[in-house]
């Protein structure tokens, strides 16, 4: 059951939930109207609202227009992210980073089809992993 929830700003939730899905593990948990959709990977929900004049996430609401991008991101964590950044950029991902050395581990910034970056991960300090063992 997942334990955190983020909401991501997107474009094009149908062409979000395809990046989401096929590339990055989530599964897809409901889309009941084409602005937004719900999606899940372990213990993160990943909420996808496309900015709209109806209720929810991503209304629009006066002098406030949500919209995609910054630099604020979730992580994943992977045991291979050279092997992923790979895979991603065979696939066409855009990179906003190559994969670099951190005090923690690996990492490098992917987008999603709107723009909106998200980090992934490879530990290489036992203390940095998700799930520590013992």
């Amino acid at each position: 059951m997942p334990t955190v929830s983020v909401r991501y700003i997107v474009d094009d939730v149908d062409a979000a939930i395809g990046f989401y899905t096929r590339h990055l593990g989530f599964t897809e948990v409901m889309h009941p109207a084409p602005p937004f959709a719900m999606l899940e990977r372990g213990d993160l929900r990943l909420l996808l609202s496309a900015p709209n004049r109806g209720r929810g996430g991503g209304q629009i609401l006066p002098g406030a227009v949500p919209e995609p991008g910054g630099w604020n991101r979730f992580g994943l964590e992977f045991d291979d992210v050279d092997a992923v950044a790979e895979e991603l950029r065979a696939a066409g991902v855009a990179f906003r980073t190559p994969v670099i050395d951190g005090v923690g581990g690996r990492q490098v910034v992917v987008e999603d089809p709107s723009g909106n970056p998200v980090e992934l991960f490879q530990p290489t300090r036992p203390e940095a992993r998700l799930q520590q063992s013992g």
